[in-house]
């Protein structure tokens, strides 16, 4: 059965794209057919992430309201078979219910294994778009106090929405920075209040394959890579190690 899966995170810059991205790629290249859906209205950036702004005609509005049926408003990626893209508008119409957002999902689970919704960052309208129909939801954080104070509000306001299942992934971890500061990821743990799926170094590459518009994973098979290659795996269910630093 299909799984839908929100990516979320209390502030921005905490990587969260670049995750939706990376961890698509992954489970796309194990084998499972996954769509990844920008919810970042007005921001959207996922489409340059994977290189796909050039193709990326349709937004999932057009899905909603009836314009164009969502076989032919995604996109597939053309070096990863399976990898498909559902951008966001540039402009939200008013009045765009939450049923419709469900009734998009629930088709899109007829055609793909795994869903990824990148929500957009803060508890907003588009917030509560992208989390609506989810099974299970993510929230990225970096280890700063700031982001992990605000993915502690962000994991508050999933248990209102009643999501149940919720993980936390620690991005861009420094450990010399970490043990400069006399702290570690069980302590980003237990800040947010959440179990680990995953943790994900520094990496310089995420941020140049992006801004290529490649996917991690076709330009790299360490470092990040690695972190969101074993997280792949954890989302199916694998038994594989967080990350061996």
């Amino acid at each position: 059965m299909a799984t839908v899966i929100a990516v979320t995170s209390g502030k921005g810059g905490t990587g969260k794209t670049s995750f939706v991205g990376a961890v698509g790629s992954c489970l796309a290249a194990l084998g499972h057919p996954t769509l990844c859906i920008d919810m970042d209205v007005g921001l959207r950036n996922l489409d340059l992430a994977l290189g796909l702004s050039d193709r990326a005609l349709m937004d999932f509005t057009d899905v909603v309201q009836g314009r164009c049926p969502l076989e032919k408003a995604v996109v597939e990626h053309p070096e990863i078979q399976g990898l498909f893209l559902l951008t966001a508008p540039f402009s939200l119409p008013l009045g765009v219910p939450e049923e419709a957002m469900r009734d998009l999902l629930r088709q899109a689970r007829l055609l793909f294994d795994y869903i990824l919704l990148d929500a957009p960052a803060g508890l907003g309208e588009g917030f509560r778009l992208a989390t609506c129909g989810c099974d299970r939801a993510i929230v990225v954080s970096t280890t700063d106090a700031s982001a992990l104070r605000d993915a502690q509000r962000t994991v508050t306001e999933l248990g209102r929405l009643g999501v149940e299942q919720i993980h936390l992934v620690v991005n861009r971890v420094q450990p010399k920075l970490l043990k400069k500061l006399h702290t570690t990821i069980d302590d980003a743990m237990d800040t947010a209040g959440l179990p680990l799926l995953g943790v994900v170094p520094e990496d310089n590459l995420v941020m140049l394959s992006a801004n290529r518009g490649r996917p991690l994973i076709l330009c790299s098979n360490k470092g990040a890579a690695i972190g969101y290659r074993n997280i792949a795996f954890r989302i199916e269910g694998r038994r594989v190690p967080v990350m061996n630093w």
